[in-house]
């Protein structure tokens, strides 16, 4: 079962689809812009969904930056434990 979700973890997962490092990963950034597709962002979804996030594609589709989709995240996943450094 995965654990909850952390910030740093989110970095990971988004490092993972755009082939960076987590650290190289820009929370301003636009999802799209970044080179995420419809594919990448299901799977990215599917595990944080896993991890207790209430979250759907449309959901995520109508931010604009890594840092709103982690500001979605945290504020919809339910027994969540957040770790925001």
């Amino acid at each position: 079962m995965p654990g909850p979700l952390t910030l740093e973890g989110f970095r990971v997962d988004l490092a993972e689809c755009l082939f960076l490092e987590p650290g190289e990963v820009d929370l301003q950034d636009s999802p799209f812009a970044a080179g995420l597709d419809s594919l990448r962002i299901v799977t990215l979804l599917e595990g944080w969904r896993a991890a207790g996030a209430d979250v759907t594609f449309v959901d995520l589709a109508e931010c604009t930056s890594f840092a709103q989709w982690w500001q979605l995240l945290t504020e919809r996943t339910r027994g969540a434990d957040h770790a925001d450094a």
